[in-house]
């Protein structure tokens, strides 16, 4: 089977972009405008847009486009924008595999196709942690979801996944759920999150929970789901230091339906096919500050990269990777030599890009490891300070970026970010 498939020739095309979410559209539309004139965009669903189409919420487009807009309104300016350069797309196509020399196996409604790429772009996107990758104990009765797919149950299928609601996990997706449920009539009963502070922006625990009344419980995790059938109830806990419930806090809680927001994950499945180098904080690609990974010709960008609290800084980081690829297929490379070395320091969690050439602007992009009020963000080279940029209040579900000049890294021999 495999010789048959090295027998079909491969199509060639200048920059390929794997996945028609915001990043995609962003990347696609910025290789287009460099000058690349053969762009052709992979999208799996029936319709290009990813995962904004079922946010119906707003709060999308405020650094981009200075006004707030639904999910379906952000996409929609992109779509235009990829229609009007004429862009070609795949949709209803599944990327079977990617080669190191960006080869890559596509399938479409039953047809196979070889493509080489002089450039790839992953924007591929994240998906959710479900059930089994928190070990929750108890039996599998239905009424268990993931925020995300209870979102697209109700916002693109209008199915009504349950009346009385837990939640676990206090991310964004979570927490937007809590509100969209309680529109819809549901009666959410709490949010539990096990670690001591919300995993989601502070203004959506104000608008979806402490708006409507919603209680967050800090350092408590669903220890039972009980139920054969449909979910009756679950079992809960708070938790020690160690996260290990505290069996004499145990209460339970009835409720028909449990939602689970406990962390996303970068969809790199072709990326680690490719061979390229990944980082096992952001669980993304290793970078330099093109965007171009470990394998020359494949760039990484959006949430396959690093999980953004804005989609504003998706579309942003992706216009900066299909510049560079177009740059690459252009000039046969968009690297620049002697790396610099970017590693988080005291209070940072992980810093991206992971090295920078010193030659070009350059913005960090960094979490911090726990919150703080009124610190600092510093930038040091063998410990000499090179850039500080001060934080009123500092969140790990925040992203911090920090622009730097190549005139401040230019002959840096290593970078470390701190917060001080």
């Amino acid at each position: 089977m495999n010789g048959a498939k090295q027998s079909i020739p491969a199509v060639h095309r200048d920059v390929v972009v794997i996945g028609g979410g915001p990043a995609g559209l962003a990347a696609a539309i910025a290789a287009k405008e460099a000058g690349c004139g053969d762009v052709l965009l992979i999208e799996r669903d029936r319709i290009l847009g990813g995962i904004l189409n079922q946010c119906i919420h707003d709060g999308f487009g405020l650094h981009t486009f200075k006004e707030a807009l639904s999910g379906p309104e952000y996409a929609a300016r992109f779509i235009d924008r990829f229609r009007e350069l004429g862009i070609a797309a795949m949709e209803e196509t599944i990327v079977l595999s990617l080669s190191s020399d960006r080869v890559l196996e596509v399938s479409t409604r039953g047809t196979f196709q070889r493509i080489e790429a002089g450039a790839v772009i992953l924007a591929m996107g994240c998906r959710e942690r479900t059930r089994g990758a928190i070990s929750i104990p108890g039996h599998r009765p239905s009424g268990v979801y993931t925020a995300g797919a209870a979102q697209n149950f109700m916002n693109l299928e209008n199915i009504m996944v349950g009346k009385r609601v837990c939640i676990l996990g206090s991310g964004d997706i979570g927490l937007i759920m809590a509100r969209r449920m309680t529109l819809e009539g549901a009666k959410v009963e709490a949010v539990f999150e096990i670690l001591p502070y919300s995993s989601g922006l502070p203004r959506n625990i104000q608008q979806c929970l402490n708006d409507y009344g919603i209680p967050l419980h800090l350092n408590t995790t669903v220890t039972d789901i009980v139920g054969k059938g449909r979910l009756e109830g679950i079992r809960v806990a708070q938790v020690g230091e160690d996260r290990s419930p505290i069996p004499e806090t145990e209460r339970y809680i009835p409720c028909d339906t449990l939602l689970l927001s406990v962390g996303l994950i970068p969809e790199n499945e072709l990326t680690r096919d490719a061979g390229v180098e990944m980082d096992p904080v952001t669980g993304g690609a290793v970078v330099d500050d093109s965007f171009m990974t470990s394998v020359p010709g494949i760039f990484a960008c959006g949430n396959v990269l690093h999980v953004h609290d804005l989609v504003d800084w998706v579309s942003v980081e992706a216009a900066e990777a299909g510049k560079y690829a177009a740059c690459f297929v252009r000039e046969g490379s968009c690297a620049l030599p002697s790396p610099i070395g970017v590693k988080p320091g005291s209070g940072v969690r992980y810093t991206l890009p992971q090295s920078v050439s010193g030659e070009r602007d350059v913005t960090l992009s960094l979490r911090v490891s726990a919150p703080w009020r009124d610190r600092c963000v510093v930038v040091k080279d063998e410990g000499r300070e090179i850039a500080r940029k001060r934080e009123m209040r500092l969140h790990p579900a925040e992203m911090i970026r920090i622009d730097l000049k190549k005139e401040t890294v230019s002959g840096c021999s290593s970078l470390e970010v701190t917060v001080e």
